[in-house]
């Protein structure tokens, strides 16, 4: 055997002998704490005498836990606490509540773990060196990720009337979900809501069959019943059931991407123009005034109602909702005339849910994803220009007022 790897034998077992050392130590101080526990409730340790005493103790009772250090084998005191009336009770550790077989840190990892794209398998497989796998069975896996299904559902019917946001980005993308014993590409609509810090947060996600406008609808109804204000803006593709949609909200002002109807106009174009096309559209998305871009789009479409009329008709169905970004403060442009914040969310949502071939239910494809954000999967960074979003609801506060 070499020097060198009879140096990584000796690292090895130090670093077990010190893992070994690390259970047995905290083995000990919470068996301490147990113990103290039980005096505390009872008012006299074990044998002592008192008048003050509170019950009597009970014995022990072995429970195996499972730890961030392996799966161990507790001794808790058991005893009986009396009450008024001359009845008794059960001691109940609050350290090691009864039933508990898993501490907090190895709930967490396993729902770290399921968050992360891992399946059942996975996680079991991932965690069993560690943790064993006594108390790591396909249904405790499935327990730790019901508590976050009953989150995501209380999240779903919270009350949004002390949330306002500034600006709203509307958009879908799709899962593969099992519906009806068949794996079909379902859409999942989604609303990030720009809060007055600049602050981006997840409003809304909902399972639909289709992006019909009657389906926006109902989400966008949703959200008024449970009390979220008209947005100032709201920024989306331009998809027709959405734009339907955004009509109850008719003090709104409305902003089509202007990244999605610059692939339109390409798509309209032949290949050898497309180059002086998007110069000419530059023209209008990178003007330095509201008024400069206005020229702009007048001369692009004088010049390409010659060149390519379906161009121009492609722009024109977009129209002035192309420029309403020029109306609020510069610093926010680049943030406001397209929707690559809630693209980059997607984006996201789609990379971390590639490992799923297809979600076994409805529910659990939106859980997930509503998981990734709100145990900080995935952060969601302040809008670029944050702090004037401020301004875009001064007008809105004062006229309440």
């Amino acid at each position: 055997m070499s020097k060198g790897t009879t140096g990584e034998a000796d690292v090895i077992r130090l670093r077990q002998n010190i893992q070994e050392l690390l259970r047995q130590r905290v083995l000990e101080a919470v068996q301490t704490v147990l113990e103290e526990e039980l005096r505390e409730a009872l008012g006299t340790g074990p044998y002592e005498r008192s008048d003050e005493r509170l019950g009597y103790r009970n014995g022990h009772q072995t429970r195996r836990i499972t730890t961030g250090l392996g799966t161990e084998d507790l001794r808790v005191p058991r005893g009986r606490i009396a009450e008024d009336g001359g009845s008794t009770r059960e001691f109940r550790s609050e350290i090691v509540p009864r039933y508990q077989r898993r501490t907090r840190e190895v709930n967490e990892a396993i729902l770290g773990a399921y968050l992360a794209g891992a399946n059942t398998r996975r996680i079991r497989k991932a965690l069993e060196p560690l943790l064993g796998s006594e108390h790591l069975s396909k249904s405790a896996v499935s327990r730790v990720a019901a508590r976050l299904k009953a989150q995501f559902a209380q999240w779903s019917e919270r009350d949004l009337s002390g949330e306002r946001y500034a600006v709203l980005f509307l958009d879908g993308m799709h899962l593969k979900v099992r519906m009806a014993r068949r794996v079909v590409s379902v859409p999942v609509l989604v609303a990030l809501g720009v809060a007055e810090d600049g602050t981006k947060r997840l409003v809304a996600l909902e399972l639909a069959v289709s992006e019909a406008a009657e389906h926006w609808s109902r989400l966008v109804s949703d959200l008024a019943r449970r009390g979220l204000q008209s947005p100032v803006l709201v920024v989306s593709d331009g998809h027709r059931g959405l734009a339907k949609a955004v009509e109850a909200w008719p003090e709104a002002q409305v902003q089509r991407c202007t990244l999605h109807k610059w692939r339109n106009l390409e798509k309209c174009c032949p290949a050898h123009a497309r180059r002086e096309l998007k110069r000419d559209y530059d023209g209008i998305i990178y003007a330095k005034s509201g008024l400069a871009a206005r020229e702009a789009y007048g001369s692009l479409v004088k010049k390409w109602t010659k060149l390519c009329p379906q161009v121009v008709t492609s722009l024109e169905e977009a129209g002035e909702q192309l420029l309403t970004f020029y109306a609020f403060p510069k610093a926010l442009w680049a943030a406001l005339r397209t929707t690559n914040s809630i693209e980059n969310l997607n984006r996201e949502f789609r990379r971390r849910t590639k490992t799923q071939a297809s979600f076994s239910t409805e529910e659990a494809a939106v859980t997930l994803l509503y998981g990734l954000v709100a145990f900080g999967q995935l952060q969601l960074r302040r809008i670029h220009g944050c702090h004037h979003v401020a301004e875009l609801l001064a007008p809105a506060q004062k006229s309440a007022a």
